[in-house]
């Protein structure tokens, strides 16, 4: 397995409105999707930068995932997400290298990628994600 590129950046936010204004009208940066992933409990607003995105997570629910973290940490970078081929068959082989996941096998996420999370355990204290389409 070997990435192709960095997808996005995960950034956890409070209010998507008001981090959505801050992007547009102080980076000059153009909002061209915002999606609700249901089963993540999560809001999100995506940013193309080069060849790079920038994913902002607003919490649907203080129980999801994002709600806790920032509860927890506050607002700030989530996730770095990295390109591959196949995430299935990536996660195999990051869990053959002995790498904690916390998805065993890809689920759908947000613009129709199939993701999978690596435990930031494992990882260098980066929750690390991966993600094709």
């Amino acid at each position: 397995m070997k990435p192709t590129h960095i997808e996005h950046i995960g950034i956890a936010v409070s209010n998507l409105e008001e981090s959505i204004a801050y992007y547009e009208n102080v980076l000059g940066l153009e909002c061209y999707a915002i999606e609700e992933v249901k089963d993540q409990k999560v809001k999100t607003a995506f940013f193309q930068v080069g060849d790079t995105k920038i994913e902002l997570l607003e919490s649907t629910d203080s129980d999801g995932p994002i709600g806790k973290f920032v509860e927890k940490k506050g607002p700030g970078m989530h996730h770095i997400a990295f390109a591959v081929d196949n995430a299935d068959n990536a996660l195999k082989d990051i869990e053959a290298k002995g790498i904690r996941l916390i998805d065993k096998q890809s689920r759908q996420g947000a613009e129709g990628l199939k993701i999978g999370f690596l435990h930031p355990k494992s990882t260098g204290g980066v929750l690390t994600e991966i993600c094709s389409k």
